[in-house]
């Protein structure tokens, strides 16, 4: 719980990974979460699989080649450092957000025990204030060249979290575009909405403050960074990675928009950030009066959406 339920301090932690690598980018993750906590924060967020970083090698290494050598080794290397939540990946980060009592919304690229463990996941983890995971979401539909990496997930994770008077969801990347899944978070009751990014203000400057108007909501727009001065010298296929690699691929874009979709914060670029702003609830309550999607202002005689959120397995064991 907030320590003040009306108003909540959120801190927007715009950061590079050690990329590709678990280890390292966790304890970066944990030193901003610590920045955060000494700010007061109620909530921290990160960018989309941030632990251990979004696959940017497919844009640069001829991904699309059916069984090639080298997107085999990329991806070998990439499910090692993938995050095992079953085996206590994520332990040290919900320690830290127990001992501060500080909610985290983290983005990972999961491999999943219960699709066999060897399949990557892009997931957004929403770790509650006294430590213990309070859903997972994978994402729904990989976009474009990351499908090349990530498998479907499914609506299991469409849930929301109490944090003081608000309500928190959260969607991953291009899903964010997608109206239905939008409209199943709305109708928990969502009032701050987090996308999370590997880092693209393009992005973020059109879609945050769209959402913020449909939704009449607070929405976060959270990304990575990343730079060719990023890549470490051990990745598979270095060269030719760091050869086809732009500057800056990811050049961030975090941002809040406010319920009646001014900017809070505008977006940040160009370089790693924290970044604090404090949300009253009593604008959300002020921006439903005209406008509730899912309330007062609409008609589920007319309109209806059915959401299935049984987690999906290939096998089911019975007793």
């Amino acid at each position: 719980m907030a320590k003040n339920t009306t108003k909540i301090k959120v801190g927007l932690a715009q950061i590079a990974p050690v990329w590709l690598n678990k280890k390292k980018t966790t304890k970066k993750i944990v030193r901003y979460m610590e920045k955060a906590a000494k700010a007061g924060c109620d909530l921290v967020t990160f960018g989309e699989t941030i632990l251990p970083g979004y696959p940017f090698w497919l844009d640069f290494t001829d991904a699309s080649r059916f069984n090639s050598e080298r997107q085999k080794d990329l991806y070998a290397n990439y499910v090692r450092e993938a995050v095992s939540i079953e085996s206590g990946d994520l332990d040290g980060i919900c320690a830290v957000a127990k001992a501060h009592k500080m909610a985290v919304i983290l983005g990972i690229a999961e491999r999943a025990a219960d699709r066999g463990n060897h399949s990557v996941y892009c997931t957004l983890v929403y770790i509650l204030a006294d430590g213990t995971i309070g859903h997972t979401h994978r994402k729904l539909m990989p976009t474009y060249e990351e499908r090349l990496c990530w498998a479907q997930g499914d609506g299991n994770g469409l849930q929301v979290q109490a944090l003081g008077d608000f309500t928190v969801g959260g969607l991953n990347c291009w899903e964010n575009w997608m109206p239905l899944p939008r409209a199943a978070l709305y109708g928990l009751g969502e009032d701050l909405h987090v996308a999370i990014w590997p880092g693209c203000k393009r992005n973020t400057d059109i879609l945050t403050p769209f959402l913020a108007r449909e939704g009449r909501s607070y929405v976060i727009s959270v990304s990575g960074l990343f730079r060719r001065k990023d890549i470490p010298k051990k990745t598979p296929h270095y060269d030719l990675i760091k050869e086809n690699c732009a500057k800056m691929p990811a050049d961030g874009g975090s941002c809040i928009s406010n319920p009646d979709g001014s900017w809070l914060i505008e977006p940040i670029t160009g370089k790693e950030a924290l970044v604090f702003a404090e949300l009253d609830h009593n604008e959300v309550l002020r921006a439903r009066q005209n406008f509730d999607c899912v309330g007062h202002y609409a008609r589920p005689d007319v309109t209806k959406l059915i959401v299935n959120r049984e987690r999906q397995s290939t096998v089911k064991y019975e007793v």
